[in-house]
């Protein structure tokens, strides 16, 4: 039997991965999900589930609601991607990640059983089938379900959820998903099943009617959150959380609910959150306001969640965020606005299938940059970086390794300056490792 470490090796270098290599990893079918699904015995049937897509936010808004409902009494599952550091953030129970056992004696069993089957599985496939399987094991309630990439051809979209919930849509995965706003809300718009509720957090004139269309087509109620949700934004509190009035219909609705997930683009995410809560009660579950509570101020204690408007550092202040496509970016900078700062410093990688330019475009001119790449093969070479940047009217220093040039930042920023670090999922990944 393989050791942990070799069981890592495994998925890591044998099996196609995205989130290293790109494109060449995707499997533009369900096929390996579906014989993999009956392969273990159609695990995800045994619970209930919660499907969230969308192009930003789907991972705060699997964290919110997996909180909320531990916080209520279930055992929640909660499967997300891609990890920071640790392969078995991907799958946790209640919070806690897979243990390195039970990994290694998934993918065991699947060597065993693949010598007939042969399967050549993605490492997202096989990652999905690892959490269906664990959260089998575990007994868990309800499971909480990020899809990993688009919707109608993820391999998480063989389960057929309690509700669905879609975030947004912006440019991303363009070569994949395709090169408008609507083409790639029709791939999202995949996971909309038939008589099964979607909810929409952010509505935009640019696809509400894909949503709609859909939905219409199978038979699913859909609801637009931001348009019963409103919040009253503030900034933080004492201990570090950031306070909303949110409002019903025009109505007050939750006074003073806390958020330890920063960043002032969570009070769309909380939309769709509360809307999502209202439609379970609706159907007999047991979320009370107390829970709604209690979950969003502890989203980080009670599932682990990193690098959203993440505070690593005081004097001077010290911020990762994992966006990373414009519409990510642009909250970023709208977040920067907000914060006070005397002097700005950025830390900025990226990979390099995204639309670089347009990023670039939207970062503030007045900051000291310092442009770095992460230790994966998709990213983009710091040199080529600081040449788009240049043409962009950002300049600043090289240093290709993440921690030496957040290191080298600090020994220059002072008490009252603000230090951002990201532009990459991966650049977090490689500061927090």
């Amino acid at each position: 039997m393989k050791t942990y470490s070799e069981t890592l090796d495994y998925l890591y270098s044998q099996l196609p991965m995205f989130q290293r290599t790109g494109a060449a990893a995707y499997k533009n079918t369900l096929g390996n999900t579906l014989v993999l699904d009956e392969i273990y015995g159609h695990p995800h049937r045994s619970f209930k589930t919660i499907h969230v897509a969308g192009t930003n936010g789907k991972g705060s808004v699997s964290h919110m609601l997996a909180s909320v409902l531990q916080e209520a009494g279930y055992k929640v599952g909660l499967y997300t991607s891609p990890h920071l550091v640790d392969f078995r953030e991907r799958i946790r129970v209640d919070g806690a990640v897979i243990p390195e056992g039970s990994v290694v004696d998934f993918v065991g069993q699947f060597e065993e059983l693949n010598r007939t089957a042969k399967l050549e599985p993605s490492f997202f496939e096989i990652t999905v089938a690892m959490a269906f399987w664990y959260f089998q094991q575990a007994k868990v309630d309800v499971a909480v379900i990020e899809v990993g990439l688009g919707g109608r051809l993820d391999s998480t979209n063989i389960i057929t959820p309690e509700l669905a919930v879609i975030t947004n849509i912006s440019l991303d995965h363009t070569a994949l998903l395709g090169n408008s706003i609507p083409l790639i809300a029709a791939e999202k718009a995949g996971v909309i099943k038939s008589n099964i509720p979607v909810v929409i957090s952010e509505s935009n004139d640019e696809y509400n009617e894909v949503f709609s269309r859909k939905a219409s087509e199978v038979g699913a109620p859909i609801y637009f959150a931001d348009k019963e949700y409103s919040a009253d934004y503030s900034m933080l509190t004492t201990d570090g959380k950031q306070r909303f009035n949110f409002h019903r219909n025009g109505e007050l609705h939750l006074e003073k609910l806390e958020a330890d997930l920063l960043g002032n683009y969570q009070r769309r995410n909380v939309a769709g959150v509360l809307k999502a809560i209202e439609l379970l009660n609706d159907a007999d579950w047991n979320i009370s306001t107390e829970a709604i509570y209690a979950g969003l101020k502890q989203v980080v204690i009670n599932t682990g969640l990193r690098g959203r408007w993440e505070i690593v550092g005081t004097n001077p202040m010290v911020v990762c965020d994992t966006g990373h496509n414009e519409a990510g970016i642009r909250q970023i900078v709208e977040q920067i606005r907000l914060t006070a700062w005397k002097e700005l410093y950025m830390v900025i990688g990226m990979v390099n299938d995204k639309s670089i330019d347009d990023v670039l475009a939207l970062l503030p001119s007045e900051a000291h940059y310092v442009f770095t790449q992460a230790s994966i093969p998709r990213a983009l070479d710091a040199h080529e970086l600081a040449g788009k940047a240049e043409a962009a009217g950002l300049r600043g220093k090289v240093i290709p390794d993440v921690k030496a040039a957040v290191a080298e930042i600090l020994e220059v920023a002072q008490p009252h300056d603000l230090v951002f670090v990201g532009g990459s999922t991966f650049v977090v990944a490689d500061y927090f490792s």
